[in-house]
């Protein structure tokens, strides 16, 4: 059962956490600091063209949020998991907690504001191919301050991987994952929406998850548009593992993904699943959550990415985004040496009938 911290007004009030609910927090394996959003999701044949008024076909609001996505995929998985963040209570908020509550998402950490709205994303899904267009309004997740991170320092230290993404503020971050650092813990971050990173954080950080376009970004590459995905995201693994980061991840849609690790300095390519994708929105935070639970479960990085793989894969085959994740019991069991692994040299670049890119910000 989650424990209810106490709504505050304003940003200068600080939340605190009872005994109980730091007794609630040690259970947590996965904790996500990040952004808890209403999606307002519109459905139609295709995406409009600028200035175009497009009919669409269906709408539904429904909880989002790339924390809240990325708590979601990894409790579903079989994770405990806490959630860090800020939600507002001015409309949407409580069923947003209400949501998270549902899905067995631990939300005492998460500080609630009466005075403020929660985030929203507006996002346009394609009926061919599953495309899709979001654009996010941060509201209350851009208020989560270092000291909402304090608070929740007892929860973060006593994890086993804690999450993260771009979606609230960098000092927030920072301060998690100092406090992660210094308690052993594992860090994940999911620099998505795109943006300069301070070499500080990514000192801190263990795990990077990039999409094609994001690690082109931040590796400082022209264009990640021009040449060959799987090769460029080769070179961009090797210039992000320079600023810090043990291991790399890059996701490539329908190549699947190249991972650099301490394991696997070379790096290896993990193909994609072959899928008819019908939704791609939350197909990235799907595979954080799987990867940060194979991580907290101990299993190899090799074995963890393809534990998020799995999962992404499973979720972009049917319409939704937390909806659509699935629980453990439907993913199949993960090979003792994963065969699926091709190194650098036996790479295909071939894209038939697998699963369209799926980017990161959703």
């Amino acid at each position: 059962m989650s424990i209810q911290a106490p709504a505050v007004s304003g940003p200068g009030a600080s939340p605190s956490l009872s005994s109980s609910a730091a007794s609630a927090a040690s259970a947590a394996s996965v904790v996500v600091v990040g952004s808890v959003n209403m999606d307002l999701v519109a459905h139609a044949s295709r995406l409009p063209a600028p200035g175009e008024t497009l009919m669409g076909e269906r709408f539904a609001g429904t909880p989002g949020g790339k924390g809240g996505n990325q708590a979601v995929a990894a409790s579903r998985l079989g994770a405990d998991v806490a959630l860090v963040g800020r939600i507002g209570l001015r409309q949407h908020g409580h069923e947003l907690l209400q949501a998270l509550d549902a899905e067995r998402v631990q939300t005492h950490t998460i500080r609630r504001d009466d005075q403020a709205w929660p985030g929203v994303a507006v996002i346009m899904v394609a009926r061919e191919g599953g495309e899709n267009a979001i654009v996010v309004i941060p509201g209350s997740n851009a208020d989560l301050s270092v000291q909402d991170i304090d608070a929740a320092a007892a929860t973060l230290r006593q994890a086993k991987v804690v999450v993260a993404q771009l979606e609230v503020p960098v000092p927030a971050i920072q301060q998690a994952f100092e406090i992660a650092r210094q308690a052993g813990v594992t860090t994940v971050l999911n620099a998505a929406p795109a943006q300069a990173l301070p070499d500080a954080l990514l000192a801190l950080t263990d795990w990077l998850v990039v999409n094609e376009t994001e690690a082109a970004q931040l590796a400082g590459q022209a264009d990640a548009s021009a040449g060959d995905a799987l090769t460029m995201a080769r070179a961009a693994a090797v210039v992000l593992r320079q600023r810090g980061p043990r291991h790399i991840l890059v996701t490539l849609g329908g190549q699947g993904a190249w991972l650099l690790a301490d394991d696997h300095p070379e790096g290896l390519h993990l193909p994609a699943t072959r899928v008819e994708a019908v939704d791609t929105v939350g197909a990235g935070d799907t595979l954080v959550g799987g990867l940060a639970v194979g991580l907290s479960e101990g299993l190899s990085p090799a074995r963890a990415a393809l534990l998020g793989q799995s999962a992404a894969a499973i979720a972009v085959s049917r319409p939704g985004v937390q909806l659509a994740m699935p629980h453990r019991s439907e993913l199949p069991a993960l090979p003792a040496q994963p065969a699926a692994i091709a190194d650098a040299a036996s790479v295909s670049t071939s894209t038939a009938g697998a699963m369209p890119a799926s980017p990161l910000n959703a």
